[in-house]
């Protein structure tokens, strides 16, 4: 039983019915301090020793509201994270820490599965709660464990492959209005997901290096991204009547934030115009991708244009050109080996394939 100094506070560190407690004393004065470890040490010899921890006091809404204010902000998708914690406040209320437990998790993820919502999205709201939980048991001490640590993940699908053909983007570009248009052309051009062209600002624009560059990716990264003509083009032209009162690229007409929803609805609307189904706005990335890969460009540089950590995600996309892996096989007759073989044999080079059949 003792004190531990942490920054200007004192904490409390004893042994109480067989676990270990560290509280803190509220004060730096260590006089103080020790006055009040000894008063618990009395209370614990007494029997009037309650240890009443924050969980049994602190709600989920108090969770969610310090998780949104010191983390959710710091995101390139506090967007989509305010969506996430939106529908959790939602299933588990007022409750407090303390109440929400692993079968009563497992009952929130039933319910958005039962609702028909992908194993994904599920992923992403439990991994919100997940990450705020390990904040109140890590930093903030409001609680002993993480009841969803104990919860199962679903399984993922993630082997969506789904690009647009050139006849596709043809029609896709027809039906689209001007600003969706635009919007489609930058994302097919650069690969950039859909909450990095919309928080996109002329800061980040070179015109001169002929770059665009992402403050804040998705994995908290900065990134820059060459441009081609035709997304030169368009930035140019928006340019020309660029709005004095925000700095963003693609806004409203009210000159504010282009809302994920609202452009969501518009690009629906225009792949029904265009007759092209099942396809998704984050496609268009994945249309970028394979082109660049179909052209023969190595998979590293399609890693760093995407923004990739691993190159795990982006080897999804070498099936699309295997001629890329000729090279390393025609070696072998490079060497000279391999013909040396083959005519000792009597087996024309050319023919070789047939040979192994």
């Amino acid at each position: 039983m003792g004190l531990v100094k942490r920054g200007n506070v004192w904490w409390m560190s004893f042994s109480y019915q067989g676990r270990q407690v560290r509280k803190s004393t509220g004060t730096s004065d260590r006089r103080l301090a020790d006055a009040i470890l000894s008063k618990v040490k009395v209370q614990i010899v007494e029997g009037n020793f309650f240890d009443r921890l924050e969980e049994q006091e602190r709600t989920f809404g108090e969770l969610m509201d310090r998780y949104e204010r010191e983390h959710i902000v710091k995101r390139a998708s506090h967007r989509s994270f305010r969506g996430y914690v939106r529908r959790l406040r939602a299933f588990f209320g007022d409750r407090t820490l303390a109440e929400i437990t692993p079968r009563l998790i497992v009952d929130y993820k039933n319910q958005r599965l039962s609702a028909g919502k992908a194993p994904a999205t599920v992923n992403r709201e439990l991994s919100a709660i997940r990450k705020a939980y390990n904040l109140a048991v890590r930093e903030w001490e409001w609680c002993r464990s993480n009841p969803v640590s104990r919860v199962s993940m679903e399984k993922e699908n993630n082997k969506r492959d789904r690009w647009l053909s050139d006849e596709e983007e043809g029609r896709l570009l027809d039906a689209c209005t001007p600003w969706l248009k635009n919007l489609v052309l930058f994302a097919l051009c650069t690969g950039m997901r859909m909450g990095e062209i919309l928080e996109l600002t002329w800061r980040g624009v070179d015109f001169i290096r002929r770059t665009v560059t992402v403050f804040r990716s998705k994995n908290g990264e900065r990134r820059t991204i060459p441009l081609n003509q035709t997304v030169l083009a368009v930035l140019k032209e928006k340019a020309k009547v660029r709005s004095i009162r925000t700095d963003l690229v693609f806004c409203s007409k009210a000159q504010t934030l282009l809302e994920g929803g609202h452009l969501r609805r518009s690009f629906r609307l225009a792949l029904t115009k265009a007759k092209i189904e099942d396809f998704h706005f984050h496609d268009l990335r994945h249309t970028f991708a394979t082109r660049l890969v179909q052209a023969g460009v190595d998979l590293y540089k399609v890693q760093r244009l995407l923004g990739h950590k691993s190159p795990i995600m982006t080897q999804r996309y070498a099936h699309h050109y295997p001629e890329s892996l000729r090279d390393g096989v025609e070696l072998l007759d490079r060497r000279g080996t391999f013909s040396t073989i083959l005519a000792q044999s009597g087996v024309e080079p050319d023919r070789a394939v047939c040979v192994s059949g």
